[in-house]
């Protein structure tokens, strides 16, 4: 199978995104399929995110690698997306706008289905999935890869509709075994549809082939990095009523 990527640049304030559209090629012109937005980490979007959506066009969706950051800070390489990331997560607000105004403009495009949509994000792209389903948004449903689960606070809290899926690695120094049960307090009492799958003797960004620092907590793991895709395929064949080839 072949796929076909289209960029769907857009502006925020002034500043170039460049989100990509990858599909497969035998579906153009098919009827739409449900679109799985991809959220990437702290180094934006990427060629491993891209991949990732690869991976999701060969399932019969299509991706979108969302650019959250903008070319002008993705030129400053990686000091200055950390910064941004920095910036985003101490300052959640700015993020839940920032969030929004991605979402409805990567929806209203003419090849995607407004009403058929879901998210994966990973490391500081799971944090976003999360705030996209706590926000109320209309999603199927999101899927936290390794991410932050701390919540905003002083924000406002709407109804839930997504459903809610967390990969974990029990040993992430960057979420705590506190904040995975704050996390399921937090969903529980809003009457969130999620579940998590937490893995034992396993790191932040257990996802990503090149993750090899254990120092600072950072390490693939091929059989937790294939259990969670394996499951999460299996999320989003249920959030589209689709059956699993």
């Amino acid at each position: 199978m072949t796929v076909h990527t289209t960029s769907l640049r857009h502006e925020i304030d002034d500043d170039h995104f460049d989100s990509v559209l990858v599909r497969a090629d035998d579906a153009i012109g098919a009827p739409v399929p449900p679109t799985v937005l991809v959220f990437h980490g702290m180094e934006g979007r990427s060629d491993a995110q891209l991949q990732f959506a690869v991976r999701l066009a060969e399932l019969g969706y299509q991706a979108i690698a969302v650019d959250l950051f903008g070319e002008k800070v993705s030129r400053g390489g990686m000091d200055a997306t950390g910064a941004a990331m920095a910036g985003f997560v101490a300052d959640r607000a700015a993020l839940a706008g920032r969030l929004t105004t991605v979402l409805e403009t990567l929806t209203a495009a003419p090849q995607v289905d407004a009403d058929r949509i879901a998210a994966i994000g990973f490391c500081f792209g799971g944090l976003c999935v999360l705030d996209l389903a706590r926000a109320g948004h209309r999603l199927a449903g999101v899927v936290s890869f390794h991410g932050l689960l701390t919540p905003a606070t002083g924000l406002t809290e709407r109804q839930v509709t997504a459903k809610v899926i967390v990969f974990h690695g029990w040993d992430d120094p960057f979420a705590p075994p506190e904040d995975v049960v704050a996390l399921g307090r937090e969903f529980s009492g809003r009457g969130i549809d999620w579940q998590l799958h937490a893995y034992g003797n396993t790191l932040h960004a257990f996802m990503a082939p090149f993750a090899d620092d254990p120092a600072r907590g950072v390490l693939f793991s091929e059989s937790a990095s294939r259990r969670a895709w394996t499951s999460a395929t299996t999320f989003l064949a249920e959030c589209f009523d689709r059956e699993i080839d």
